[in-house]
């Protein structure tokens, strides 16, 4: 079945999308300046309403249909990052503790590090065990600002 691939503008740059009827494959960030798509194909439509919103503040939890690409472990790892509620963070060992793997930390690190559904399978949401920001793929300038975006704490006015 054949890939549908857009690009789209975000706050963080320019997002480019692939999927098709068997839902979303990759939702990656380009460091390249690109023009980006004047039309969205039908079947990536619900993907790109779904992030429009979660960049406007009003999405929370994304129902758009997902077909990751990985081995089984990494899609159980995958898996278990989407657990994890907005505007909240885990770290590698407690995720490697809900996979049952508490030994595993670094192959779970190794999996979310191939996770190609940015955004949509939050693995921005993970940080280190002394509550550091640790790598992320596309950046930690971009996880600090979505880690900042999902805060449920606005900072105050001092006047």
């Amino acid at each position: 079945m054949k890939l549908e691939k857009i690009k789209i503008n975000t706050p963080l740059g320019v997002l480019k999308i692939n999927g098709n009827a068997e839902g979303i494959h990759s939702v990656i960030f380009s460091n390249k300046k690109s023009p980006v798509s004047k039309e969205i194909p039908k079947v990536l439509q619900e993907c790109v309403q779904q992030l429009e919103e979660y960049f406007e503040g009003t999405r929370k939890e994304f129902t758009v249909k997902l077909n990751p690409q990985g081995t089984e472990f990494q899609r159980k790892a995958w898996k278990s990052l989407q657990t994890i509620p907005y505007g909240k963070t885990m770290s590698y060992s407690e995720q490697s503790n809900l996979l049952n793997k508490p030994k595993a930390v670094r192959a779970v690190a190794n999996a979310n590090g191939k996770n190609l559904l940015a955004i949509l399978v939050p693995c921005h949401r993970i940080i280190g065990s002394d509550g550091s920001l640790t790598g992320y793929a596309w950046g930690l300038e971009r996880k600090d600002w979505l880690l900042n975006h999902e805060s449920n704490i606005k900072q105050q006015s001092l006047f």
